[in-house]
């Protein structure tokens, strides 16, 4: 049976969006987790966009936090995706009064580093309802954002160094263990290396 968008929830105990801000709050991404998990059926909800460094760092510098979107999927229904962009996702009535959304991603949908999921930081409190927000840690999600290789990728993994939230050796040492061809690597390697520059 078809989910029905209008027959949940989704929006109790949230209002819309009041200012004209650019960029997502923690709280917003919680209530995206609450709405994503009571649409898949899923108590987790695993968030991969640059949106997941609030679970690490719920004040996170606003220069990380640009997007108006969170990508994420279902962790035990990942099939599920779709019915997330569906219900909330970008131009969906949901996107329309709050001002941000979330989109349905594959499982593959970035790459990452070996024992990623091991390492997800977890957002459950009141405002989940019930539903656990599973984050990637900083470190996975820059990995992610060098091998994307976008400009907007670029200035995210630059924010993340210049705040201090990432550490080049730990950033290197997650390299080695992610499944690139080595040339890439390679192109990966220098451009971890130039987002901390000798001092």
């Amino acid at each position: 049976m078809p989910f029905d968008c209008g027959s949940h929830p989704l929006s109790q105990e949230y209002s819309p969006k009041q200012s004209a801000d650019e960029f997502m709050r923690r709280s917003e991404l919680e209530h995206l987790i609450r709405a994503a998990g009571s649409i898949a059926s899923d108590s987790e909800i695993v968030v991969i966009g640059s949106q997941a460094i609030l679970g690490q760092f719920p004040h996170a510098p606003v220069a990380l936090l640009v997007s108006a979107e969170a990508d994420m999927f279902p962790r035990h229904h990942p099939e599920r995706a779709d019915l997330i962009d569906g219900c909330i996702g970008e131009g969906s009535s949901f996107h329309e009064l709050y001002g941000y959304y979330a989109q349905g991603v594959g499982e593959r949908t970035a790459t990452l580093p070996e024992g990623w999921q091991d390492r997800l930081v977890s957002i459950s409190n009141p405002n989940t309802n019930g539903i656990t927000g599973l984050c990637l840690e900083v470190h996975d999600l820059a990995i992610s954002k060098y091998v994307a290789g976008r400009e907007k990728d670029f200035v995210f993994t630059r924010e993340l160094a210049r705040h201090g939230l990432t550490q080049p050796e730990t950033l290197l040492g997650r390299l080695r263990n992610t499944a690139v061809p080595d040339d890439l690597r390679q192109i990966v390697t220098a451009r971890i290396h130039r987002d901390f520059p000798p001092q």
